[in-house]
């Protein structure tokens, strides 16, 4: 596995919880929004970290820190995750990892051996308009597959929408709503809409202002847990 990035410090990726960040190199999707094209693109890569020098630093904070995130790119591409997961176990860390839920596959591995603590898992839109959004061609039914894993999954998770005012629709969201529902917490997020977002062009789009981004959050978002847990 070639690991693109590693923030050491993040206060926000693990609810509650110190984290670094693992970002895995690669991504199977090429959503216009994505704002970590150095990841997703081959000829943007930057020099890979090697997993020994990113398990060294977190060896290294093991007393500091609480948790750790694997995020991307999508890190279940790659067949070595679970070999990845497991070694940041055994120093111990609670893990979160972060998918694009498209290898369902991977997914059910890692949740029958309950490699991570807590899954957070991209929602892109409805199921009929997501090859389109994410410019790939792929088993869209892996996605309605890999929320069923990981709302029985019995491990705190979330589900979340990157929202982009010129690609919103109300009928997406519905889909999305019926698609999750059962979950505990699902979450809207904006997107960075600047230069360096894999698609330039929708820089110059129109975005939510705060008043109408905090009314979808109202209407769409649910929270019906906390999804803290304990540290192993």
């Amino acid at each position: 596995m070639h690991i693109g990035g590693l923030q050491k410090l993040s206060l926000i990726d693990y609810p509650g919880k110190l984290a670094a960040v693992i970002f895995t190199r690669g991504c199977n999707f090429r959503c216009p929004y994505c704002h970590n094209p150095e990841l997703v693109i081959p000829q943007r890569y930057a020099q890979p970290l090697s997993v020994e020098d990113a398990l060294d630093y977190l060896r290294d904070r093991r007393f500091m820190l609480d948790a750790v995130v694997v995020s991307g790119g999508e890190p279940t591409i790659h067949h070595d995750l679970p070999e990845l997961l497991l070694r940041i176990r055994e120093l111990p860390y609670l893990i979160k990892l972060d998918t694009n839920g498209s290898n369902p596959v991977m997914l059910e591995r890692i949740i029958q051996q309950r490699y991570v603590d807590y899954i957070a898992m991209d929602v892109k839109t409805g199921l009929a308009d997501y090859e389109a959004l994410c410019r790939t061609r792929f088993c869209v039914g892996s996605i309605r597959r890999s929320v069923d894993l990981i709302k029985n999954s019995g491990i705190a998770h979330e589900f979340r929408t990157t929202v982009v005012k010129s690609l919103y629709t109300e009928t997406d969201m519905s889909e999305i709503s019926q698609l999750i529902d059962g979950c505990r917490r699902y979450r809207l997020q904006t997107a960075r809409l600047d230069n360096a977002i894999l698609d330039p062009a929708l820089s110059a789009a129109e975005d939510f202002s705060p008043a109408e981004f905090a009314a979808l959050r109202d209407r769409w978002e649910i929270n019906t847990a906390n999804p803290e847990v304990t540290q192993p």
